[in-house]
């Protein structure tokens, strides 16, 4: 499993939202994320994890 972090940038252009929907994902854990600092960094094989999840759904 990776442990790469992703930014907040980065996440919603692979899953296409916007940040504000990013980071309601993350406060609502739907999405894990860890404070960096004052920037939000998602793990990377998280992301990819919901993606796969959500492309199901659709």
């Amino acid at each position: 499993m990776s442990d790469n972090l992703l930014t907040l940038d980065e996440v919603c252009k692979m899953l296409d939202k916007t940040p504000a929907t990013i980071k309601r994902f993350a406060r609502e854990n739907l999405l894990s994320s860890v404070q960096d600092g004052d920037e939000l960094k998602f793990p990377e094989a998280e992301v990819k994890r919901y993606l796969a999840f959500s492309q199901r759904l659709g």
